[in-house]
């Protein structure tokens, strides 16, 4: 089937190796990248995770945008409950600027890390006073590109920009897609993170019946030569979402960070609840297979391809993947006639 891929990248530091290691392999994953035809590069926000280097994506927009000529680069996402979004807005604004009409804003809802993170990143302000979600999102987006009737009078987000840069709500909820409708950004259903296909398929629903479009859906996915290896490493992936009261619901990796996110909020009453995995693994064969499948059943024009696979094996999967699409893009289109002779 025909459907664009893309990519979400976390810059893991593998054991043993420097962040700057991390995040040179990262350009170049994204070079590569653009080199196969993919059509975006996406970086992640995680804070205080010793494991991950990616904790502010518009520095690192910045050096992926220099490092490259036709890919979109953006987050995936930056995490708006922290930040003033008319910061934000110069952010990006910037960028738009130093990349004209490859810079995507991608804008979550999570917290990209534990509470003592959050309160760090948010110190100084008071809960009760921060506005919700929605309002910060209505407030960035007055503030993007040329700017809306909606913004304070006279205050613009500098520098200002010829041409508005792509926006787009990460979410795994009906809620998250009608807002996303609402204000006419794109849509990231966070299926890595949210393996339930009737939320899947509620937030297509209802996101295509306001916007007239279908969302981009997000997928794990550990790939391999050896399809049977990469099946067993995805054993291990099984996300956990944990519920404080009072508090943000959040999607950790195991029950023992869930045990540590709720200590470090102070709390002893909590759920965990545990998720269906749903990391595609296999040989780039077997991820496209899958691709197929999910395009065909819920009209998907693009998927985001959050890989779990370590280090360097990274590269090696995106050209798996790649070759398997165009294979199968080459086996779906009808054989030339042949010529009938005289």
């Amino acid at each position: 089937m025909s459907y664009r891929l893309s990519l979400l990248d976390k810059s893991p530091i593998a054991k043993g190796e420097s962040a700057t290691t991390a995040l040179r392999r990262t350009i170049a994953f994204a070079q590569r990248a653009e080199v196969l035809g993919y059509e975006r590069f996406w970086v992640a926000e995680h804070h205080n995770t010793p494991e991950l280097a990616s904790s502010s994506p518009e520095i690192l927009i910045a050096a992926l945008a220099s490092a490259t000529k036709t890919i979109r680069v953006g987050s995936g996402g930056v995490m708006l409950q922290h930040y003033s979004p008319y910061r934000i807005a110069e952010n990006f604004n910037l960028l738009e600027n130093l990349a004209p009409g490859r810079i995507d804003v991608g804008i979550g809802k999570a917290p990209g890390g534990l509470p003592l993170s959050t309160r760090a990143l948010q110190a100084g302000r008071s809960a009760e006073n921060r506005p919700d979600f929605a309002a910060q999102l209505r407030e960035l987006d007055a503030y993007l590109g040329a700017g809306k009737d909606t913004r304070t009078e006279g205050l613009a987000a500098t520098p200002a920009t010829t041409a508005e840069s792509e926006k787009f709500l990460l979410g795994a909820s009906v809620e998250s897609a009608t807002l996303a409708a609402e204000l006419g950004w794109h849509f990231v259903f966070a299926r890595h993170l949210n393996g339930d296909d009737v939320a899947l398929a509620s937030a297509i629903s209802t996101y295509r019946d306001l916007a007239h479009r279908t969302p981009i859906v997000a997928l794990a996915a550990i790939v391999s030569a050896d399809g049977d290896k990469a099946r067993e490493t995805a054993e291990a992936f099984t996300p956990y979402r944990v519920t404080i009261p009072g508090g943000q619901s959040v999607t950790v990796g195991s029950e023992a960070q869930a045990a540590e996110y709720a200590r470090q909020a102070g709390v002893t009453d909590y759920t965990v609840e545990k998720r269906k995995a749903n990391v595609l693994a296999g040989t780039g064969h077997d991820i496209i297979a899958a691709t197929d499948a999910l395009a065909r059943q819920y009209g998907v024009d693009e998927f985001i391809l959050d890989l779990a696979n370590p280090g360097n094996s990274r590269l090696d999967a995106i050209e798996l993947i790649a070759s398997a699409q165009t294979k199968s893009v080459a086996s779906a289109r009808p054989a030339t006639p042949t010529a009938l002779s005289a």
